[in-house]
């Protein structure tokens, strides 16, 4: 499995399938390309993923860029001469928008798993409700203390394993790439890409689905709210008894979702 310079960035990536890849797969934060093992497999075409910075493998985050640009441009040195299909999960939906936004004639079909861009659902309560909701994760993190900022968070957003169930060694890894998360926050809730500009979401004519766990946050639902009504061509699924980890969780079923709306193309 390769390793080499990317977008910028010493990246690391995985490949599924022979030939071309046909698909980019974008994976959640506190995770790395191997996320992707169930859901890939199960998909069937030939596919690739990347650890994103300071992830697995691949290289550090660069704190002189805003960490969704630098996502970005490891993204951008995966697209090749004929347009891709793109699926990312939370925070890697975020920059699988933004890439088809910006480079709309490399992205074939666009699959959104939970994309966490909070911001669009800002002056609606459930954003209200998120913001109170963190405010345990904010301060621990203000406080220097990441290991219980880690705790909260993959509480709030992990897979269902309990921070007292997982191993040591674990528990200090998530700690030690916390910060990750904080340097997300330009972009998905202060929109330092203008993500939710007038127009912006309206100009994405990538066919889109927008695919959620029926038991995942409110928040998450918001946001899917606010792309439905601003996109101009989306379909959207919701997998029961699913949380936010929807694609490593219920890989199969998601899998199945995606190849029939990539099918349709």
């Amino acid at each position: 499995m390769p390793v080499a310079l990317r977008g910028g960035t010493e990246t690391f990536w995985r490949s599924w399938g022979e030939g071309a890849a046909e698909v980019l797969l974008l994976h959640c934060s506190l995770a790395h390309s191997g996320a992707w093992e169930g859901f890939a497999r199960a998909l069937g075409r030939p596919a690739v993923a990347f650890d994103a910075p300071g992830h697995g493998q691949s290289g550090p985050v660069d704190p002189g860029v805003d960490y969704q640009v630098q996502n970005l441009r490891v993204a951008e040195d995966f697209l090749g001469n004929a347009p891709i299909d793109v699926v990312g999960h939370s925070f890697g939906a975020t920059v699988a928008l933004r890439l088809a936004a910006e480079r709309p004639e490399a992205v074939r079909r666009l699959v959104l798993i939970e994309p966490v861009l909070f911001v669009a659902a800002r002056g609606l309560p459930a954003f209200d409700d998120h913001v109170a909701s963190i405010r345990p994760f904010v301060a621990a993190m203000e406080a220097g203390d990441t290991v219980r900022a880690a705790r909260y968070f993959t509480a709030m957003w992990g897979t269902g394993v309990t921070w007292e169930e997982m191993r040591a060694e674990k528990q200090q890894s998530l700690a030690e790439q916390i910060h990750i998360i904080a340097a997300q926050d330009a972009a998905l809730f202060q929109d330092s890409a203008g993500m939710v500009a007038p127009g912006r979401l309206e100009a994405i004519g990538t066919p889109t689905l927008l695919l959620a766990g029926g038991l995942s946050p409110p928040i998450v639902h918001a946001v899917q709210d606010e792309l439905e009504a601003r996109m101009p061509e989306t379909e959207r699924v919701v997998v029961p008894g699913a949380g936010h980890m929807v694609p490593i969780t219920h890989a199969k079923a998601v899998a199945e979702v995606v190849s029939g709306f990539l099918s349709a193309g």
